[in-house]
């Protein structure tokens, strides 16, 4: 950032009191140091609790040291990439800082991938092993002959629950709910043996530098091709820092009671939870009260219910869901002085519900698996702005960039850019995407979002449109180019468009128009076909047969005449 004043960035005029309007990425030498220095100052202290299983900082440093250990043992070099596939359980911290702890680049995978998006993921970062839960391994079987895996560590969910829940809740899964689909992997180990393994040799403590890749975090392409964010270990330690001032001044002002508790409902596997509840959790010494599936409200609203918590981050589906159920009213909310939603925008009647139910404001924040990934926050002193995504963080510049790559000044609309220490290094071998999103001028280094915004005069920064066809469902990015190349793969399709349109409970919903090669084509078929090759979130819920697409004169598909003709509807 240049000269800091309040006259040049109106943002900082309404910076909270305490909050520094400039922080230090190099506070940490890497992510090690800051993880270290926690353990040693925290090691009685509860780190996460996961199905009323706690893991201490000190369990959770000698565990990750040792998996550390076994990892430098079975060859894998400073810099190679490790895949984790996981929803949150115990061994997703573990696994995570013993990963980093041995000089490893992890590439964060959603569990609930299709065969096809797990090999692209993992054959585009070059991948050399994996840790996955049992239930996902009969899908990596299908396609690990096509990527560069060669070490595959399996786990299964109660392995860290103590005996003898974890054989009790590891048989239930399997042969009760039968959630485990057989596979036949070559050369598998199990997290145990790895732990038991690494806990006889010697760790090497690599020295591992803030310029280091500790990430490659995956973001949809607007090619229909994922693409990996180079995030450093500088990147995040400028993110855990702004995070750290933000939350802080208000934590520092707040009377509580008990150890800092956060709760974890978002996937660690996902930017804005590993960062704040992962990274952020460890360097504050706090309790993460880890959700597994967050889906199943009852069970969800019992874990709310069982200790006091502090902060609460979300987005609008998980706090909706919340607030719908009865039983949700009924938990001590006497603790709770921040609550931050982000991924998707948040609306303002969940807003209104959630303060009134909690006593707290729910307010929004912005970023992007890019960013490592915070850009903006609104204030938690009571004067945040709802409909906005707030100021941007510390060390942090944002502007708005005009057609022609000029910028523009206060209230004019356009694509929203931002410069700062938590930007990307890049697209992981992707030079050519990484050109497209990034300006360089005489003040910097941008990193442009994609997305359009203003700027108002008080400096807070609102979303009004989006520069991408992307599509936001429930927070997840779904990129119209992907579900085209799958549904144009579907037997009897001759052509189809994607857009998303509005949907009440996920912000907006996949809807394709299709035109048949093969009259006897049904919607049936090819939602099978869609469920077979889409995660769940990417599959279309609504499908439209149509005789032919709106182009225009050179033959391109007008998605955006179709989103308009979908907004028409809305609108009558």
């Amino acid at each position: 950032m240049t000269a800091i004043s309040k006259d040049t960035y109106p943002w900082l005029q309404n910076y909270p009191e305490g909050i520094p309007y400039e922080i230090n990425p190099d506070a940490y030498s890497s992510l090690l140091e800051l993880m270290e220095s926690s353990f040693a100052e925290n090691a009685d202290k509860a780190a996460f609790v996961n199905m009323d299983k706690k893991l201490t900082f000190g369990q959770l440093d000698k565990l990750s040291r040792n998996f550390a250990a076994y990892l430098q043992s079975i060859g894998l070099k400073q810099g190679d990439r490790i895949a984790l596939q996981m929803p949150n359980l115990l061994q997703y911290p573990v696994v995570m800082v013993g990963s980093l702890r041995a000089g490893l680049t992890i590439v964060n995978t959603n569990p609930l991938y299709t065969p096809r998006e797990m090999q692209h993921q993992f054959k585009d970062s070059g991948a050399k092993a994996i840790v996955i839960l049992a239930n996902f391994a009969s899908n990596l079987e299908k396609i690990i002959a096509n990527t560069s895996i060669e070490h595959v560590i399996i786990t299964e969910i109660g392995d860290m629950l103590g005996f003898p829940k974890k054989l009790i809740v590891n048989a239930v899964v399997k042969y009760v709910k039968k959630m485990v689909p057989p596979y036949h992997l070559k050369n598998t180990v199990s997290l145990a043996h790895a732990l038991s393994e690494g806990s006889g040799i010697t760790y090497k403590k690599p020295n591992v530098s803030g310029l280091d890749l500790a990430f490659i975090q995956y973001t949809g392409g607007t090619t229909g091709v994922s693409k990996g964010a180079m995030l450093t270990h500088r990147n995040l330690i400028a993110n855990v820092e702004g995070i750290n001032e933000w939350l802080m001044s208000k934590m520092r002002t707040s009377e509580r009671s008990g150890q800092l508790t956060l709760i974890a409902a978002l996937p660690l596997y996902h930017v804005f939870a590993m960062t704040i509840n992962g990274l952020c959790g460890i360097k504050w010494g706090a309790l993460n009260v880890m959700i597994t599936n967050p889906k199943d409200i009852p069970a969800f609203i019992k874990e709310l219910k069982k200790q006091p918590f502090h902060i609460f981050p979300g987005l609008n589906t998980l706090f909706n869901g919340l607030l719908n159920n009865a039983e949700f009213a009924s938990v001590d909310f006497s603790n709770l002085k921040i609550t931050i939603a982000g991924g998707m925008a948040l609306q303002k009647v969940v807003a209104e519900r959630w303060e009134k139910a909690t006593g707290c404001p729910l307010v929004e924040g912005y970023g992007l698996s890019e960013t490592s990934p915070v850009l903006s926050v609104n204030p938690l002193n009571g004067r945040h702005k709802q409909g906005t995504i707030g100021l941007p963080f510390p060390s942090t510049e944002m502007r708005i960039l005009g057609d022609d790559d000029k910028w523009l000044p206060v209230g004019e609309r356009g694509e929203i850019c931002a410069k700062g220490p938590q930007i990307m290094l890049g697209y992981y071998n992707r030079p050519d995407e990484t050109a497209k999103v990034i300006l360089e001028d005489e003040s910097g280094r941008w990193f442009k979002t994609g997305d359009i915004g203003i700027e108002d005069s008080d400096g807070f920064f609102k979303i009004v449109d989006r520069k991408k066809d992307m599509i936001l469902v429930s927070g997840f990015n779904v990129y119209p180019n992907e579900i085209e190349d799958v549904v144009a793969q579907c037997p009897g399709v001759a052509e189809v468009a994607c857009v998303g349109i509005p949907d009440e409970k996920s912000g907006e919903m996949v809807k394709i128009y299709v035109v048949r090669k093969d009259p006897e084509l049904t919607e049936e078929k090819v939602k099978a076909f869609c469920k077979e090759n889409l995660t769940g979130y990417k599959i279309p819920r609504k499908i439209e047969f149509r005789p032919e697409l709106p182009k225009t004169n050179v033959g391109k598909i007008l998605r955006r005449a179709l989103r308009e003709e979908e907004m028409a509807k809305v609108a009558h």
